[in-house]
């Protein structure tokens, strides 16, 4: 049985300097520190209080201690290096799920306020706010993208990231855009239209257009992620129907510290070239009880479009169950 602790300390020598780099910008390595540890840390000057289990408590205290000896040779501390230091406890917690209590819930951006649609959506909207990395899987118009870009903003606005990364898989009849006139950028840039016209609205297009040019908003297909490390980033994969299951794994292990993912896809829209698995539906089958990530299943009664787009997908969905030809 876990037993509850309270630790006082005090941090020596009280320098204001090295206390700021230990703390992170908006005292970011505690807030990493306490989500791993599962534990709360508070602060006054050099004067350290921390509270929670036993052993997490006092793993805690030597991460923190830790970190301060770092900032007597650097003036940054690094995700990376919090991680190692939090690693090494042998304490460290993955969040565990936070089920869905049905409360409403509202997603402000600059331009407007999104309000969910129905139970569906509003889960949805939740599992993006409690998990790390997330799932919305169903058809056309039931608002995966388009919410998930407003979570984005709104995770901007208030500063939970430093940037949006919105990616896409260039697939029409395979990958094969050579034939398009244009630059890389703009023979993609077709495939990303959907993403832009979300944050225009959510936004405006002056304000996009300046955040593209500082490189806080990135729109960019799926060959771009390769070996990169994306923290402090809200990122959005859409259409990954249309991903291999090697692009799938490299995206998702493209996450870093202090990001959200969001992989929205509809798995009966695969564009893959014949013989190729689609990366989705691998990782729903491999990663579907996993612990932290969130997992939001749309059907045709979650359709916010015309009514007949609701009807379409229904008939679509019975004629494949029917005659078997579904993917």
């Amino acid at each position: 049985m876990s037993t509850h602790d309270s630790r006082q300390f005090d941090l020596h020598p009280a320098d204001q300097h090295r206390l700021t780099t230990l703390c992170g910008p908006f005292d970011e390595n505690l807030k990493h520190i306490e989500r791993r540890l599962q534990v709360t840390i508070g602060r006054r000057g050099h004067h350290f209080r921390i509270q929670g289990e036993t052993e997490h408590v006092a793993a805690a205290v030597e991460v923190v201690r830790h970190l301060y000896r770092e900032t007597e040779a650097s003036d940054e501390i690094s995700p990376d290096t919090v991680h190692l230091y939090i690693r090494e406890t042998g304490y460290e917690r993955l969040p565990e799920d936070v089920p869905y209590d049905g409360a409403v819930t509202v997603i402000k951006t600059p331009k407007l306020q999104a309000k969910p649609r129905g139970a569906n959506q509003q889960k949805y909207v939740h599992n993006i706010r409690s998990h790390d990395i997330n799932f919305g899987i169903g058809p056309a118009g039931t608002g995966k993208t388009w919410l998930a870009v407003a979570c984005a903003v709104e995770a901007l606005k208030d500063e939970q990231v430093k940037r949006i990364l919105l990616v896409r898989p260039a697939v029409e009849a395979g990958e094969k855009l050579g034939f398009l006139p244009g630059d890389l950028a703009q023979k993609v840039d077709p495939y990303l239209r959907p993403l832009y016209d979300a944050l225009y609205e959510m936004l405006g297009f002056d304000q996009v257009t300046r955040l593209i040019e500082k490189s806080v908003i990135e729109i960019a297909p799926l060959a771009f992620m390769r070996g990169r490390t994306l923290n402090n980033s809200f990122i959005i994969l859409d259409e990954s129907q249309n991903t291999t299951r090697e692009q799938m794994k490299m995206f998702l292990t493209r996450i870093g510290f202090g990001s959200t993912a969001v992989i929205t896809g509809d798995t009966t829209q695969v564009d893959l070239p014949r013989g190729q698995n689609s990366g989705l539906i691998h990782a729903a089958g491999v990663l579907g009880k996993v612990t932290g990530i969130g997992f939001t299943r749309f059907g045709a009664k979650d359709v916010v479009r015309h009514p007949l787009v609701q009807r379409i997908v229904e008939a679509y969905d019975s004629f494949d169950d029917g005659s078997g030809t579904s993917q």
